[in-house]
């Protein structure tokens, strides 16, 4: 896909703001020792509230707390190094739709989650998952980013199979 300057630089910006977004929310949770996503969990409304009051009161929390810190900074290091960008965006949309599916904004709901604005059905979760959209839709890890690096290595590596 080809991009002007402009497009490149905006897409390859969102991508890292992103990807820091994501990054930095799991790292803040690593060096924090009693992070624990139990009360966020036990705290859920909305449709599909038993099933993350369940797992926040069951022994599985834990291994929600580790996988959630991992694909944080998992999602958020694909996408500032540019790596396997369509797979982090994807799966950074899969990780947002189960923090907005836990709280979502909608009327009637007296606990929306952690907040610092007033939200009614499109919050921030909602917006960053139309970004990770874009993302996965207009790549630009292949043109600026650790995926630029790997194509063109194998490219050459192919070229000396052929040539040698």
């Amino acid at each position: 896909m080809q991009y002007s300057k402009n497009q490149l630089f905006f897409l390859a910006a969102l991508r890292i703001l992103v990807g820091w977004h994501f990054l930095y929310e799991g790292l803040i949770k690593v060096f924090n020792p009693g992070w624990t996503s139990k009360a966020y969990l036990l705290s859920a409304e909305g449709p599909l509230s038993f099933f993350f009051k369940w797992l926040g009161g069951s022994a599985l929390a834990t291994a929600a707390d580790i996988i959630t810190i991992a694909a944080l900074i998992g999602i958020g290091l694909a996408l500032i190094l540019g790596a396997f960008e369509k797979v982090a965006a994807i799966a950074g949309i899969a990780l947002l739709a189960m923090f907005y599916l836990s709280h979502p904004p909608l009327p009637g709901l007296e606990n929306a989650g952690p907040s610092e604005g007033n939200y009614f059905i499109v919050n921030k979760n909602l917006i960053e998952m139309a970004a990770l959209g874009v993302l996965a839709y207009f790549p630009t890890a292949h043109l600026l980013g650790l995926g630029y690096y790997l194509k063109n290595k194998a490219s050459a590596e192919a070229g000396q199979h052929i040539t040698g």
